[in-house]
C-alpha cells in the first residue's frame, strides 16, 4: 500500500514540473543487494580468511565447551597431539606432499588444539589466552597466505569457475568438472564430457585451451580418466616443467629381459617402462634430440641383464657404441661386418626355429644358458645407404625374430622408406620411441600414421632427452624424460657389467658355421657322388632315401645338416623331423651340433 502511494505522489510531482525524490524502504532491495555482494565476496575469498574464521571457531567453541563439558580438555589435547602426528607422519595421503607443509599442518593442529583444550578448562578470557589468539593467529597465518599451493588452489578455483565460460569458447560445450586437485607442479581436474564428445575432441582442443586457460604453450595435457570411461577425461595443466633439467640414471631397473626396463619419469613421476622381450624397437629423432641418450639408458639396463646377448652396428666407426665394447659380444663398424653381422642374426633366428620344431616349442624362453639376442643398431638410415643389400636380413629379423628372441632396436633420424626398407621393419616395430622432431609429419614416421591427429606432438618437444613413448602398454601420448648417463656412468657401467656376460647357446653359436658350410656346398660345382646329384628329387630318389644315404654312409665325425637339406631338397624343419624320429627308432645319431651319422650296428638298414 505504501509503494502503491508514493507511485501516485511521484506521478503528480512529474505532472507538476517536479523532479520526485526516491525514497526506497529500509526492508527494499539495498539490504538484499548487500548481503548477496557479501556472501560472494566471503565465499570467493574464503580461503584468505580461513584462519579468522578457525579462530572465531575456536572461540565459540571454547565458550560453549566450558560452560557445558569442562572435563573435556584432556581429551582435547591427546586429539590434538595425535593428530599432529599423524599429520608429521603421514599427512602425504590427505594432499601434503612436501614435508614443510605436513610440519605447518600439524604446528597449526597442535596449537589450536592446545589452547581450546586450555580455554575449555579455565574459561576463554582468562589471562593471556585472549592476546595469544589475537598475536597466534595472525602469525601461523602468514605461512597460509604466502604459500604457493594456496595461491595456486585459489586460482584454480576461480578458473574452473569460469569453465562454462572457457568450455563454450573453445567448442567443449556441456562440459563439466568434477573434480580438481593442485600439486607441486600444476594442477589436474578431471571432467565429464557431453553427450557425444570424445576425448580425442578434447585432444585436438589443446591449443585453445592452452590460450583460454592462459598458459605458456606446451602446458595443456589431455589423459584418459583411470576408469578409462570414454565421456570422461583428465585435463592437466603444468606450472612449472618438471623435465626442465636433466635427471642422473640410477642405475639398471632390471636383471632380465623378462622384466620391463625403466627408461626414465613421465611428468607425474611414474616411470615409463616398456617391455623389450619378443618386440622390436623403434628410436627416431632429430640430431640433439637425446636419441644417444635413450640408447644409453637401453644399453645400461641391458648389459645388467644375465640373459641377454648384445649386438650391435655403429657405422660411424664405432663412436657411439664403442664405450659399451665390453658388454658387447658383437660389434659392426663397417658396411661389411654390419653385412655379416645381420647374415649370422638370420642363420641363428633359422636354427633357433628349427630347434623349437624339433623339441615340440613354439618359444624361446631366454635364460644364461640360453639367452636372448638383442641387435642394436645406432644410425639405421647410414646402413640402409652403406649396406643396402642387409636390408633382406633386417626384414626377415622384424618378421621372425620374435618367437626365437631375436630382437631389433634401430635408431635413426628420420625413419623414412628409403632408410628403412620396403619390407616389414617398420611396420613390425612395436615399440617408438619418439624424441624432439623438426617437422610435423615426422611424427607419423616414427610413431605410425595418424598419431599426429591423435596428440602425440613430438615437435614440441623442448628439450634434448624428453620423448614420448608408444608401445602396447602405453597408448596415450605422455611427456617422458630419458635418464642421462654421462661419459663416466657409462664407462662405470660398461666395466661392472662386462663381467659374468652370458654367451651364445650351441645351437645360436653352430648356426654361422652351417650356414657357411651350406653356401659352399652350393657354390661348389663338384658335387659329393660324381654319379649322381645330391638333390634326390633329381635322380628319382624320394626325399627320405636320399636323405638316409647319406646319412648311412657318413664318416665317424658325421655330415652336417646343410647338406642333408641340399641332398633331400626339403627345409631345415623337416630334416631336423626325420633326423629326430631315425634318433627315436636307435638308427641314427647327433655326433654333435649340425652333424648326424647313422648307428654302425645298422648302416646296411634301409629307411
Amino acid at each position: 500500500m505504501r509503494n502503491q502511494q508514493m507511485k501516485r505522489h511521484a506521478r503528480r510531482m512529474r505532472r507538476n514540473g517536479l523532479q520526485p525524490m526516491v525514497v526506497i524502504d529500509s526492508n527494499g532491495p539495498v539490504p538484499d543487494l548487500a548481503a548477496v555482494i557479501i556472501a560472494r565476496g566471503l565465499r570467493r575469498y574464503r580461503s584468505e580468511i580461513g584462519p579468522i574464521a578457525l579462530a572465531l571457531v575456536l572461540v565459540a567453541a571454547s565458550l560453549t565447551l566450558h560452560l557445558s563439558h569442562p572435563g573435556w580438555w584432556i581429551g582435547i589435547l591427546v586429539t590434538a597431539m595425535v593428530s599432529a602426528s599423524a599429520l608429521t607422519l603421514v599427512g602425504d595421503r590427505v594432499g601434503l606432499a612436501l614435508r614443510i607443509e605436513r610440519l605447518y599442518a600439524a604446528t597449526v593442529a597442535l596449537s589450536a588444539g592446545g589452547w581450546l583444550a586450555a580455554a575449555t578448562a579455565i574459561g576463554v578470557t582468562y589471562r593471556p589466552l585472549p592476546q595469544i589468539i589475537l598475536v597466534g593467529t595472525p602469525v601461523l597465518s602468514v605461512p597460509w597466505w604466502v604459500h604457493r599451493r594456496r595461491r595456486a588452489r585459489v586460482r584454480v578455483e576461480r578458473t574452473l569457475a569460469a569453465w562454462p565460460e572457457i568450455s563454450q569458447s573453445v567448442g567443449l560445450a556441456g562440459s563439466r568438472v568434477m573434480s580438481a586437485v593442485v600439486d607441486v607442479w600444476g594442477w589436474r581436474a578431471r571432467f565429464g564430457l557431453a553427450r557425444g564428445q570424445t576425448i580425442q575432441d578434447a585432444i585436438g582442443k589443446i591449443p585453445a585451451l592452452e590460450s583460454a586457460l592462459g598458459t605458456f604453450r606446451g602446458a595443456v595435457r589431455v589423459y584418459p580418466t583411470r576408469d578409462d570411461r570414454a565421456n570422461r577425461f583428465e585435463l592437466r595443466v603444468l606450472n612449472i616443467d618438471p623435465h626442465a633439467n636433466a635427471i642422473a640414471w640410477p642405475g639398471p631397473s632390471v636383471a632380465t629381459i623378462t622384466e620391463p626396463i625403466d627408461l626414465g619419469p613421465f611428468e607425474d613421476a611414474a616411470p615409463a617402462r616398456v617391455l623389450l622381450l619378443r618386440r622390436h624397437a623403434l628410436i627416431g629423432g632429430i640430431a640433439g634430440s637425446g636419441k644417444s641418450g635413450g640408447i644409453n639408458v637401453l644399453m645400461g639396463n641391458l648389459s645388467a641383464c644375465g640373459d641377454v646377448v648384445i649386438w650391435a652396428i655403429d657405422l660411424k666407426r664405432g663412436m657411439e657404441l664403442q664405450p659399451w665394447a665390453p658388454c658387447i659380444d658383437r660389434l659392426a663398424t663397417t658396411p661389411e661386418q654390419a653385412h655379416a653381422l645381420l647374415r649370422d642374426a638370420v642363420a641363428i633366428l633359422e636354427a633357433r626355429a628349427d630347434h623349437l620344431a624339433s623339441t615340440g616349442r613354439r618359444v624361446w624362453d631366454p635364460s644364461p644358458q640360453m639367452p636372448a639376442l638383442v641387435i642394436v643398431i645406432d644410425e639405421y638410415a647410414e646402413l640402409a645407404d652403406d649396406a643396402p643389400e642387409a636390408a633382406t636380413f633386417t626384414d626377415s629379423i622384424a618378421r621372425r625374430g620374435r618367437a626365437v628372441a631375436v630382437t631389433l632396436i634401430a635408431a635413426t633420424q628420420r625413419p623414412t622408406q628409403k632408410a628403412m626398407g620396403k619390407g616389414a621393419v617398420r611396420s613390425q616395430m612395436d615399440v617408438r620411441m619418439s624424441f624432439r622432431v623438426r617437422e610435423r609429419k615426422d611424427v607419423d614416421l616414427i610413431l605410425g600414421q595418424g598419431m599426429l591427429s591423435a596428440g602425440w606432438h613430438a615437435h614440441t618437444l623442448n628439450a634434448p632427452g624428453k620423448f614420448l613413448l608408444s608401445a602396447p602398454e602405453h597408448d596415450i601420448p605422455r611427456r617422458a624424460r630419458a635418464f642421462l648417463l654421462s661419459d663416466q656412468a657409462v664407462s662405470e657401467a660398461a666395466q661392472k657389467h662386462a663381467e659374468g656376460r652370458p654367451t651364445l647357446d650351441e645351437v645360436s653359436r653352430q648356426a654361422p658355421e652351417e650356414a657357411t658350410t651350406l653356401v659352399s656346398a652350393d657354390a661348389s660345382e663338384t658335387p659329393l657322388d660324381e654319379s649322381a646329384s645330391l638333390d634326390g628329387s633329381e635322380s628319382g630318389e624320394s626325399p627320405e632315401a636320399a636323405l638316409w644315404s647319406l646319412v648311412v654312409t657318413a664318416p665317424d665325425e658325421g655330415i652336417p645338416v646343410p647338406l642333408l637339406i641340399q641332398a633331400s631338397g626339403k627345409s631345415r624343419r623337416w630334416v631336423y623331423y626325420q633326423l629326430n624320429g631315425l634318433a627315436n627308432s636307435g638308427r641314427a645319431v647327433q655326433v654333435s651340433r649340425g652333424r648326424w651319422r647313422a648307428i654302425h650296428s645298422k648302416r646296411d638298414d634301409v629307411p
